[in-house]
């Protein structure tokens, strides 16, 4: 088993882009500890390794960035198109909700629930003949290609997917199961 020099340690918390002081809040070990360790002064016990690690593991998860992991082929409607397009598309790829964009730009969103609270309040003859702009509600929050993955996922957490747009084109989007597939990367 090869265990990580000083230089080693140092040169890793420098990669990851950390302070001393950062490393240090992470690992719950005081900065001048790491300081001592980096400079091989002291040898850290097994337990303060772990941290460290454990501290890099973490920094590295946060290195992920929404143009690592984003979904490039973006399915959508326009708010021009039929809401029967719009459950066709839905219904061949298995989505319960669609981002509206119109010449790349996010106009809105129309998701599953929103159609059958429609097919409650209207007959399915007048369903049919109207547009996604007549249901489409709220457009999925944006984000750039660069935005941190922990950000995403707060994100995440309040609306069903986030789309990515760069240079005010929409180029992807992300999903909460693709930030729970990360778990398993």
């Amino acid at each position: 088993m090869h265990l990580p020099t000083p230089k080693d340690l140092k040169q890793r918390r420098i990669e990851l882009g950390l302070t001393q002081n950062e490393l240090a809040m992470r690992a719950g070990v005081s900065q001048p500890l790491i300081a001592r360790i980096e400079s091989g002064d002291v040898d850290p016990r097994l337990s303060t390794l772990r941290k460290i690690f454990d501290a890099f593991e973490i920094s590295e998860k946060e290195q992920v960035k929404a143009c690592d992991i984003m979904h490039s082929l973006v399915t959508f409607v326009s708010s021009s198109d039929s809401l029967d397009h719009a459950v066709e598309i839905m219904q061949e790829y298995g989505y319960s909700q669609l981002p509206v964009i119109d010449d790349g730009v996010p106009m809105g969103s129309i998701s599953e629930d929103m159609l059958v609270r429609a097919m409650a309040e209207n007959k399915p003859s007048r369903l049919s003949q109207m547009k996604v702009i007549d249901l489409m509600g709220e457009s999925f929050p944006v984000i750039s290609p660069t935005t941190d993955i922990w950000l995403v996922s707060q994100v995440l957490e309040r609306y069903p997917a986030v789309l990515v747009v760069e240079k005010g084109q929409t180029i992807g989007f992300i999903t909460k199961h693709d930030i729970i597939k990360l778990l398993h990367g």
